[in-house]
């Protein structure tokens, strides 16, 4: 399965600016043949954490965006958004995956950023998600999750790729790119991390966004530009390292 990762810079608290910068990208990476589009975390927003109204509800205009693009271009798309339900005012910072024939996938991030005062105004996940696309098994998490190990470990054996969208600032770079090679090392696992750039809520971040392949290797790097980077990612690669090494297998 082709890949892109669209790294991309995002306008603050303004989804209809957004989406109109995103549309064009998206039908560039589809048009060079991505069956599977990811965008940042918050992709129509920025990492808006310390405003009650950012919310939508659930299947509100950033859904609906990413339904409209997976249907147009006969990809599947994903990128977080806050999505709210009727139970609770407080969003969710949501994954959604929206495919081709308009149905959706969701994955809630089960860890607020508590150092940025995530949780303060959303909502925590309770359910992990690992979804079928095109053949490859995608396990689903957001940004912060990405800091704790056992979760990941947890799902290795019924995955082939995670996905992580992220808004990781600049300051901490090294720990995204350390973490991301890391959970593609020790799970044997190709990993799909895809960043912003640009300034946001006082903070500034480098991209960084990559694709790791289930030995280690960087296979796809975006650096600090708006840019879309692209590598084909195969499950049968990760059952032959898997079956080469069988590490996982020794796991406790």
């Amino acid at each position: 399965m082709k890949v892109a990762v669209i790294q991309h810079d995002i306008v603050w608290a303004n989804r209809d600016a957004n989406f109109d910068a995103l549309t064009p990208l998206i039908a560039e990476a589809a048009n060079n043949g991505a069956q599977l589009v990811v965008l940042s975390e918050m992709f129509s927003t920025g990492f808006v954490v310390d405003r009650d109204d950012i919310g939508e509800i659930t299947g509100g205009p950033s859904s609906s965006f990413l339904s409209r693009m997976a249907q147009l271009h006969n990809i599947t798309i994903c990128g977080s958004c806050p999505e709210t339900q009727t139970d609770d005012p407080r969003p969710f910072n949501s994954l959604v995956v929206a495919r081709p024939d308009g149905s959706f996938d969701r994955y809630s991030k089960i860890h607020p950023f508590t150092y940025g005062g995530e949780d303060k105004h959303f909502r925590a996940g309770s359910a992990f998600n690992t979804v079928l696309v095109n053949g490859v098994r995608l396990s689903l998490f957001v940004c912060y999750d990405l800091r704790f190990a056992d979760e990941f470990w947890a799902l290795a054996k019924d995955t082939d790729a995670y996905v992580i969208p992220a808004n990781w600032p600049e300051s901490r770079r090294e720990h995204w790119m350390a973490l991301l090679t890391a959970r593609a090392i020790e799970n044997q696992a190709y990993v799909i991390g895809c960043n912003r750039i640009g300034e946001g809520g006082k903070l500034h971040y480098s991209g960084d966004s990559r694709i790791i392949d289930p030995l280690g290797v960087v296979i796809a790097d975006a650096g600090n530009a708006s840019t879309i980077i692209y590598a084909d990612i195969d499950a049968t690669n990760v059952a032959s390292v898997r079956e080469k090494f069988p590490f996982l297998q020794d796991r406790r």
